[in-house]
């Protein structure tokens, strides 16, 4: 079980959208980077606010394609060490029926599928909730987390993690199942 540690960070806060990272679940293999989105109608149509909800979920979204710019409605996060290594959401594989048999190349940031909740009597908003496994576990420096969303309004915003903070809670995660030994 990860050890839950509160962040509170806002990674980006513009007039119809809201990304925030309430809290990180530290294991000793890697981390859990919590994300809520949550979006309101405000200035949109109710057209382009369903639409706009919609584009969270990445497999809503068509024509990623290696040569071509990123789709406006991707909403695409990403990780920079210190050391300059850097891992992003863009170009999962979504296909997760086959299982890797050797770790691969890190870092990588692996985005989990997002729920979807309405505030009761709140039919203007929403709250997304996204996964974002960061493996392995990051560097003990202070490292960079990054989301873009050309749709929501959010341009590139860039906060800072503490890997040191990470890593100490790491020591006070708990195997699901003791070693039967």
């Amino acid at each position: 079980m990860g050890a839950v540690m509160i962040s509170g960070l806002v990674l980006a806060r513009v007039p119809n959208v809201a990304i925030t990272v309430p809290t990180l679940q530290a294991f000793s293999t890697g981390c859990l980077i919590n994300v809520d989105i949550v979006t309101r109608r405000h200035t949109l149509s109710p057209e382009d606010f369903q639409a706009l909800q919609l584009s969270v979920f990445p497999h809503m979204v068509t024509g990623v394609k290696a040569d071509q710019p990123l789709p406006d409605q991707l909403l695409r996060f990403g990780v920079r060490f210190a050391d300059g290594a850097k891992a992003t959401t863009v170009g999962q594989n979504l296909d997760r029926t086959q299982l890797r048999q050797d770790p691969p190349p890190g870092p990588q940031l692996t985005s989990l599928l997002p729920g979807m909740s309405m505030r009761a009597g709140d039919e203007d908003a929403g709250v997304m909730t996204w996964g974002l496994w960061l493996w392995p576990s990051p560097p003990r420096e202070r490292f960079e987390l990054a989301v873009e969303w050309p749709v929501g309004g959010v341009g590139l915003s860039i906060v800072e993690l503490d890997g040191a903070a990470i890593a100490t809670a790491a020591q006070q995660a708990a195997p699901y199942w003791p070693d039967s030994g």
